[in-house]
């Protein structure tokens, strides 16, 4: 699958497009004594993937008729909550919620990872994705990408990352290779640390989440200067997109998605997959999802989520072999 074919899966027409959704069941009355399902979220609490995650084992939860209690369990780029879920029993009580690093992009960053996502995982549906926004310190004489290129190429520019192997450093390796720039990389532990930094001018430019930089664009501190996916965000809709500006397919972002292990029967994956449909349909839960960023996902599928795995796997392992890319 293309990454033209990204866009549709991630496109705006919303959680009914093309009418792929299955018929969604009504929401299951808790049973007494029901085991709880294990929703592991493989970074620390208070993050964004964890803020997500909490809400939505509460619709969960409630579509499923039993409690779904959140686990965090971080480390090595989510790997380590990752690993757990791949060994866990494959009964449907255990689930990964995972993101494009554990899915899809850590087995080119980590060579001792121990567990193949496309081998001993089982999806169960995609969520979304998150773009990021390129935002440059205000004092950065660039309105725009183009400006921003041939700024490049005239000053010595940096950009700041929350680590090596972030979504924010591959964003900006992907720019570097399409922009034929060689904007340097300068790592951080932790998106905090790299946006206090841009705020002080130490650095030029970071690639964050759009709500993260929010805030300061709002500020007059930053300016964003594109949005990293294929379409723009409701949370900055007149902003436009890096790939609109001069640099066609430039789609760097974060995706979402829920998996069990391996051998975990269909019918247990697929009344996962109903209750989290169930859930992404109420409009309360939408509603809170679009306001952290999320481009909510219109085919919610296994098959969906295994080719967008596929697809970010492939893409990604260029980018990592083209620019030697590591991970901390």
């Amino acid at each position: 699958m293309r990454d033209g074919m990204m866009n549709g899966i991630f496109g705006r027409r919303g959680l009914l497009g093309a009418g792929a959704l299955l018929p969604l069941a009504r929401p299951a009355l808790a049973q007494p004594g029901a085991r709880p399902v294990l929703l592991v979220v493989p970074f620390a609490p208070g993050g964004p993937t964890d803020l997500i995650a909490r809400r939505l084992a509460v619709s969960l939860g409630e579509g499923l008729g039993q409690p779904v209690v959140v686990e965090n369990r971080a480390g090595a780029g989510g790997n380590i909550g990752a690993e757990f879920v791949a060994r866990s029993a494959p009964d449907g009580h255990t689930i990964l919620f995972g993101t494009s690093g554990p899915l899809a992009i850590n087995r080119m960053l980590y060579p001792g990872q121990s567990y193949d996502p496309a081998k001993d995982f089982a999806p169960v549906a995609p969520l979304g994705r998150i773009p990021n926004v390129l935002a440059v310190n205000a004092s950065v004489p660039a309105r725009n990408v183009p400006e921003l290129i041939a700024l490049s190429k005239r000053e010595r520019l940096s950009f700041g990352s929350s680590g090596n192997g972030a979504s924010s450093h591959l964003a900006g390796a992907l720019f570097n290779t399409m922009a034929g720039t060689t904007i340097e990389h300068i790592p951080y532990r932790g998106t905090g640390p790299a946006l206090n930094d841009l705020l002080a001018g130490h650095i030029a430019m970071v690639f964050t989440d759009v709500l993260t930089a929010l805030p300061h664009v709002q500020g007059g501190r930053v300016r964003a200067l594109g949005i990293t996916t294929l379409e723009r965000s409701a949370v900055l809709p007149d902003l436009p997109t890096v790939a609109e500006q001069g640099l066609a397919g430039y789609d760097a972002s974060v995706f979402f998605g829920l998996v069990a292990a391996a051998a975990t029967p269909v019918a247990a994956r697929e009344r996962l997959r109903t209750a989290f449909a169930t859930a992404l349909a109420q409009a309360e839960t939408r509603g809170f999802l679009e306001s952290q960023g999320m481009q909510i996902a219109p085919v919610l599928t296994a098959e969906a989520l295994s080719g967008l795995m596929a697809t970010e796997t492939e893409r990604w392992a260029r980018v990592i072999r083209e620019t030697n890319l590591r991970a901390d």
